[in-house]
């Protein structure tokens, strides 16, 4: 007999589940070319169950249900609604692009969207490495059909290929990973897996051996290096609009499975995981910014800083367990979920900006493209240029701070080897502060390639506003979003 809880844990999924195959079935007798209902159908239900999710994660309560494989606690609720606005952002930008592309001749973008969220919603829920691993593989086999969308496209369909072939091998990854683990403990059970190995009885060899599959499967859902083959070949080659979708909300998920496997099952192995992500977030930080430079297609630069970005957030992880005591853990984990939340709201702006002066026939992927943008319109080189301000680090916007967070969780670990990453980490972003001030010149101070304006939809114009004026906002005033932050991490470390 399922108990009542179990049904409240997931009741955010139930309502996204049942509205997705509504929608579906809606689209069907939908003729407009727009797809205007389907559009504002998926809109209101993802406006509803981000405000379920919030709710919820404001509630603070910590549920388990279904035998312990579901857990709705504040951590996970917070994300859930973060990556639930984010998908909306995504839809109000990719939209016009979408339109103009035949992308919507079917409702498929809408609709997938909505199961890629729900994988993510999985993904997030999950307290069973069963559940999890079919929430991952939910929401990659979305974004493979996402990125195939333009099926009369030869460079998106190629970047499909590129993408299904090394997300599979990935995926087996993961897989083996945690089927060794399960192997060693004889469970499948987040919390169980962390007391059986806390006990000491289990061989060490075989989790680490486990481990190591565990987290090449994880490196290669945030795109860090040296599992990053697959970020610059799809992010260029997919249509933008779902570029935009693959690399915002997805990034907080993956950032949730890496909190319930590494540091729910497996936090004593944090000697072992901790040394294995700090030589990952080297080398992202590395590939990521040294290969931005020198790119010319603005979509790819992006993919390489994404790289970087996501060996910035894999060093607050690093720091979390010094010499066997968790005392810095809720600083340096709260650190990175700021910092990821934070990345998603600025690259929602950036890739808003591309998908806005892609006209139809034209993709404004080249960084030439952007040329005497601010002499066309203003507003929009204002956005762009906060965004990439902020993805370079500089105050006073977010990105700043979430950089300093990390860089605080480092030094606060009082060992020397986290000091100097956080000293190589700053290094780093002072190299990578090169190609994003890069965009800002050429935005600035070239010439425009076109003197028509930039014209875009009244709901389009909106959301780039206020999208701009949070990450300037959150700059000038973090402590709210990092206490939510921190408060969801220790809800989540109390369990």
């Amino acid at each position: 007999m399922i108990d009542k809880l179990s049904w409240v844990a997931i009741y955010p999924e139930i309502v996204l589940l049942v509205m997705a195959c509504i929608i579906a079935l809606v689209d069907l007798s939908t003729t407009s070319p727009r797809r205007t209902r389907t559009y504002i159908l998926t809109l209101l239900t993802l406006a509803v169950v981000a405000v379920l999710t919030g709710m919820a994660a404001n509630d603070g309560k910590t549920i388990y249900g279904f035998g312990g494989m579901v857990v709705s606690d504040p951590m996970g609720n917070w994300l859930k609604c973060f990556a639930t606005v984010a998908l909306m952002v995504t839809l109000v930008y990719g939209r016009p692009y979408a339109a103009d592309r035949e992308m919507l001749r079917g409702g498929e973008l809408f609709t997938i969207s909505m199961f890629a969220l729900l994988g993510m919603f999985v993904m997030i829920s999950g307290s069973n490495f069963l559940l999890i691993y079919l929430g991952l593989e939910l929401l990659t086999l979305s974004s493979y059909a996402l990125v195939a969308l333009r099926r009369d496209n030869a460079v998106a369909s190629e970047a499909a290929m590129k993408y299904f072939v090394l997300g599979a091998m990935a995926s087996g990854f993961l897989l083996y990973g945690l089927s060794m683990l399960y192997g060693a403990t004889g469970s499948l059970d987040v919390n169980e897996v962390f007391k059986i190995i806390a006990s000491g009885k289990v061989n060490h060899q075989v989790l680490v051996f486990g481990l190591v599959f565990i987290v090449a499967g994880l490196a290669f859902k945030v795109g860090a290096a040296p599992f990053h083959m697959w970020v610059p070949d799809v992010y260029q080659g997919a249509p933008t609009a779902v570029t935009l979708l693959i690399g915002a909300a997805p990034e907080l998920a993956a950032f949730a499975i890496i909190i319930r496997l590494l540091v729910e099952g497996l936090l004593p192995l944090a000697i072992d995981w901790q040394q294995m992500l700090a030589l990952l977030a080297i080398a992202s930080l590395l590939v990521g910014n040294l290969a931005a430079i020198a790119q010319t297609n603005l979509k790819r630069m992006l993919a390489y800083s994404t790289i970087a970005q996501m060996g910035f957030m894999l060093l607050g992880l690093v720091a979390g367990v010094v010499n066997g005591n968790t005392y810095n853990a809720q600083f340096a984990y709260s650190a990175s979920m700021f910092y990821i939340v934070t990345y998603v709201l600025t690259t929602l702006a950036s890739f808003g900006i591309i998908l806005l002066l892609a006209r139809e026939g034209f993709e404004s992927e080249e960084i030439t493209d952007l040329a005497g943008l601010n002499q066309r319109s203003p507003l929009y080189a204002g956005v762009m240029a906060i965004a990439m301000f902020s993805l370079a680090g500089l105050p006073p916007l977010v990105g700043f701070y979430a950089k300093l967070a990390v860089l605080q969780a480092l030094i606060a670990s009082g060992q020397a080897i986290y000091i100097g990453l956080a000293v190589f980490a700053v290094i780093m972003s002072l190299i990578g502060a090169f190609y994003y001030l890069r965009v800002v010149k050429v935005m600035y101070f070239d010439a425009p390639v076109t003197a028509s304006t930039v014209s875009a939809p009244r709901d389009v114009r909106a959301v780039l506003s206020v999208n701009g004026l949070l990450i300037l906002v959150l700059g000038i005033v973090p402590g709210g979003l990092m206490t939510l932050c921190a408060e969801a991490i220790v809800a989540t470390l109390a369990n």
